[in-house]
């Protein structure tokens, strides 16, 4: 009986087992099953890439012969390649860098101030604008032309509140050998002149009728006016006649003088006395040495071309005007995900501190901030692996001739082998630098990802 009922509890226990077996093969395989369609998408779209970039980098640019690791030693010997790992570098080591900093302190002060829902909207607005259209917006904006960029009608605005512009700008002389051209771009009398000589006129031509100042009057007067004992007198006009038919080189009736211009007296070689011209051109000198002769110049700020603002997109800018076109797009990612971690900081030690007599700045430098350092580690490398993949606002924003002056490895990459290079074996090498670069960063936000959650 014993031996019967032994053997019955044996034969249980093994169906169990098998049950207990049979429900786990079931639940493995329709876990598998559930898993499988997104492994075979992970496959096809990250690993079967991965693995085929690195076969072809060792290939040469046909791709049918096999070069081993030529192109990671020529990608190291091209200099757009070298400037691209720089412009990588500046990259790295600025955008999040900025992008944290400026995320913390905004972050802080939304807290006090009244409307920090909308605030942190219209801060977070630029992220729902495609990288297209953002830097369709900043190209414009960083125009040259400051009828076109409204950044550079801003500084041109700016300048001209605290600094005068030329008088007549891309006016010149006439080429009848009464004046030359100076090595600075102004004009200087062949002849010289003594005081008490007759009056000098330096007849100007370039200049648009309708560009000459309203208080402007007729030159002839100011011609025929006789110089005074140790007086040096001389008229500036526009030697144009409306409707033509006028002299070149004289003073005719319907001819205007030019107000507003310098003159200086030059002896040997250096400005000895300056004068400005009236409404009517007028200019006088007094008191000059009367036994010496003086050349007569008129300097090169008479003639300057009107400032125009900055070259935001030139060679030595593009890189910084860039990272500002990113900044706009990613402060607000940024201030939400740092404000996210401040709302959850403990406010009593917040309050300890104020009671103990910590101001503000002690409390932001000596509490905020290192309860926050692994929400800002978090963020700052999540933005580290973001700017190294930025292409389209480079692609977008930096004009065509200085595009290599602010390139980095993923529009390297692309231009290598699709951008008129067409040599996807070291494309497919800078791809490869560019995810071992990457990988450090990615794995460290999730080591950090998974302790978080630990």
């Amino acid at each position: 009986m014993t031996t019967v009922t032994e053997s019955a509890r044996r034969g249980a226990a093994t169906a169990t087992a098998d049950a207990r077996r049979r429900a786990g093969r079931r639940r493995r395989i329709i876990a598998v099953a559930f898993v499988l369609p997104a492994l075979l998408l992970l496959g096809a779209l990250v690993v079967y890439p991965v693995l085929f970039s690195v076969g072809r980098s060792m290939f040469d640019a046909s791709g049918t012969r096999f070069v081993g690791a030529d192109n990671y030693v020529g990608m190291f010997r091209d200099p757009a390649t070298l400037k691209a790992i720089r412009n990588s570098t500046i990259w790295v080591v600025v955008a999040p860098t900025l992008l944290t900093g400026l995320g913390l302190v905004l972050a802080v002060l939304v807290e006090k101030i009244r409307w920090a829902a909308a605030f942190k909207l219209l801060l977070f607005l630029p992220m729902a604008v495609s990288f297209l259209a953002a830097g369709i917006i900043f190209r414009l904006a960083y125009e040259e032309d400051p009828d076109k960029g409204v950044l550079n009608a801003a500084v041109v605005g700016v300048h001209d509140m605290v600094a005068d512009g030329s008088a007549y700008p891309g006016a010149r002389a006439r080429e009848d050998g009464t004046a030359r051209q100076t090595a600075s771009g102004g004009y200087e009398t062949d002849a010289t002149v003594s005081p008490g000589d007759a009056p000098v006129a330096l007849g100007l031509v370039g200049v648009k009728p309708q560009d000459v100042p309203a208080r402007a009057r007729p030159a002839t007067e100011a011609a025929a006016a006789a110089a005074g004992p140790g007086e040096l007198r001389g008229v500036v006009f526009l030697d144009f006649t409306p409707g033509g038919g006028g002299r070149p080189g004289e003073v005719d009736t319907a001819e205007k003088g030019l107000p507003g211009v310098a003159v200086e007296a030059v002896r040997d070689g250096k400005a000895v006395a300056s004068a400005t011209t009236g409404p009517d051109g007028a200019f006088r000198f007094s008191g000059l040495d009367a036994s010496a002769p003086y050349a007569l110049r008129l300097p090169a700020a008479n003639f300057a071309e009107p400032y125009t603002g900055v070259s935001w997109l030139g060679p030595a800018l593009v890189t910084p005007a860039i990272i500002g076109a990113y900044l706009w797009i990613w402060t607000g990612f940024a201030m939400v995900l740092i404000g996210a971690g401040l709302s959850a900081l403990p406010r009593d030690a917040l309050e300890a501190a104020r009671m103990d007599g910590a101001n503000e700045w002690q409390v932001f430098r000596r509490i905020t901030v290192p309860l926050l350092a692994p929400v800002l580690t978090v963020v700052f490398v999540t933005l580290v692996i973001n700017v190294m993949k930025v292409f389209d606002l480079i692609y977008i924003i930096a004009p065509g001739p200085v595009q290599e002056d602010a390139t980095v490895l993923a529009t390297q990459m692309w231009l290598v082998s699709f951008g008129g290079g067409n040599d996807q074996g070291l494309g497919s090498a800078l791809g490869v630098l560019l995810l071992l670069l990457v990988i450090p960063a990615m794995v460290f936000n999730v080591r950090r990802f998974r302790r978080s959650q630990s």
